[in-house]
């Protein structure tokens, strides 16, 4: 609640994703594949299991709660270094830190007290709570190449919207050029699995380059939030062996998402 309102694809400003908040070097970390066709982020179960894993491993390192909720929100490194500035002692609970964590990371502990209060007893705070849904059914059908949700949903009679939302790690509304195990409805399974052969292959379209010159200062990182793409990209692009391999007055080719 307190991370992602339940949003799926909830993103914040640091380009944290999902219902969990992953950014994407943590989410690499415990298992969160992250490829031109899939962010495992966005999947509900899978990001989950990664934020329990996460916690756990957290836990073992603080030993309580609080200050695992704090090093979860800005990261174990910078909870660490507010420790490390403690002169009293090593004094390391959370409300000990509280005035020397950044803004955000101190009202997220107080956050979560309040909504494990308002969850126990709603009417004490003026809440109503709907009933809780129930998981969606789905039935899983191995795809081995790339094919387009809108034809599959075509076949299915069903809405692409409602694909999307059973597999919401897929990045480009396709099935990826590996195999692949789609979610569909309960009772489409054998429909799909009748139409498999004769669904279209579906072929991404190629992303758009424009030309940028180094300027004195820049980096690849700098570069790629300018034009909204990412280092490695743009590593691929030119054949760059290192991130850092560029001089200013340099011309590089910058991928771009097509409109």
């Amino acid at each position: 609640m307190i991370e992602s309102g339940f949003k799926v694809r909830a993103l914040s400003r640091a380009r944290a994703l999902g219902l969990w908040q992953f950014i994407p070097s943590t989410g690499y970390k415990f298992g969160l594949k992250r490829t031109d066709w899939v962010d495992e982020r966005l999947d509900p179960e899978k990001a989950t299991a990664a934020a329990i894993a996460y916690l756990k491993e957290l836990h073992q390192v603080f030993g309580d709660w609080a200050t695992v909720l704090a090093a979860y929100n800005c990261g174990e490194g910078n909870v660490f270094r507010v420790i490390r500035q403690q002169k009293i002692n090593y004094l390391d609970n959370f409300w000990d830190l509280y005035s020397r964590l950044p803004r955000e990371t101190a009202r997220y502990y107080p956050r979560f007290l309040a909504v494990v209060a308002i969850m126990k007893d709603p009417a004490k705070y003026g809440f109503t709570l709907d009933e809780l849904d129930k998981p969606v059914p789905y039935e899983t059908v191995s795809i081995e190449r790339p094919v387009h949700l809108k034809k599959v949903a075509e076949k299915l009679g069903c809405q692409e919207e409602e694909l999307l939302d059973l597999n919401p790690e897929l990045r480009q509304t396709a099935t990826p050029n590996t195999a692949y195990d789609l979610r569909v409805p309960v009772g489409m399974k054998d429909a799909l699995l009748a139409h498999i052969d004769t669904l279209p292959k579906w072929i991404p379209p190629k992303p758009l380059f424009v030309v940028h010159k180094v300027r004195r200062g820049e980096t690849l990182s700098t570069i790629a939030v300018r034009y909204r793409s990412s280092v490695q990209r743009i590593v691929e692009a030119n054949g760059l062996r290192s991130g850092r391999m560029i001089r200013a007055g340099q011309k590089l080719k910058i991928p771009v998402k097509s409109s």
